[in-house]
């Protein structure tokens, strides 16, 4: 007589997925073929700029909460143009097992698509676990503006633990990989002098234009917390540190007005 293996335990949270593609239409303009959403990833068509698709994503529900796994996975076809924001902060929030929560984003972008990806910023809420994977794949022909905003904590509460990752390949070759882990259990240090340094935003705006090729930004400080950082690749990294999610906005916006092209 044998007896069966013990059944596994039920995967707990929720999976979600939002889908999009998008695909230059032949005249002038992009086109969505595929905009689907699942369970609190909710998307809605917005009226873009010139040939440029608009796609804003709509929180249906309280998420990340532990033991989530949420994906965005947008695709832009050759020379489609695409415009990707979220309605709202979004708040991670602890479960009730104390699962860390996973909110991967994947870009795709094809021989001369545009793709611009401003979310608003991530709160990492008192008691929460999140680990954030954004990963870019361009083609070499390819642009992108990407902006990202963490906020540790609400106002007047401690920051949960928070794991950032952002990698980013440019015709199959490494331009940028980088991790930022801040909040209870995250290295030492990532307080001190040589990390947050005591400030509750950090963010950062990439930006990746086959113009930096033969005409590329130098290196400067913008205020007290921020620096210009060009890329081999061609691409450029603007970092900034602030009190808050507004001052670190006005930061990002204006290195955006200077090098976006």
């Amino acid at each position: 007589m044998t007896t069966a293996p013990p059944a596994a335990p039920p995967a707990t949270g929720v999976r979600a997925t939002a889908r999009i593609h998008a695909v230059a239409d032949g005249r002038g303009g992009t086109a969505l073929p595929l905009l689907a959403g699942e369970g609190p990833l909710a998307l809605r068509r917005t009226r873009g700029g010139e040939a440029e698709a608009g796609v804003v994503l709509v929180g249906a529900m309280s998420a990340p909460l532990g033991g989530d796994h949420l994906t965005v996975r947008a695709t832009a076809g050759p020379g489609a143009r695409l415009a990707l924001a979220s309605a709202a902060a979004t708040l991670a929030l602890p479960g009730r097992a104390g699962e860390p929560a996973r909110y991967d984003v994947e870009l795709d972008l094809e021989d001369g698509a545009s793709v611009r990806w401003l979310p608003e910023p991530l709160v990492s809420v008192r008691g929460s676990d999140l680990r954030v994977h954004t990963r870019v794949r361009l083609a070499p022909t390819a642009r992108l503006l990407l902006r990202e905003e963490q906020v540790l904590g609400r106002h007047g509460e401690p920051s949960g633990l928070l794991r950032s990752r952002l990698t980013v390949t440019r015709g199959g070759r490494p331009l940028l990989d980088q991790e930022l882990a801040c909040g209870p259990g995250a290295p030492s240090g990532w307080d001190g002098p040589a990390g947050l340094a005591g400030h509750r935003a950090v963010g950062q705006l990439l930006l990746v234009d086959p113009v930096f090729e033969t005409d590329p930004p130098l290196p400067a400080v913008l205020g007290e917390y921020a620096a210009v950082t060009p890329l081999a690749g061609p691409a450029v990294l603007v970092t900034a540190l602030a009190a808050d999610a507004l001052r670190l906005r006005e930061v990002l916006d204006k290195a955006c007005r200077i090098h976006h092209r």
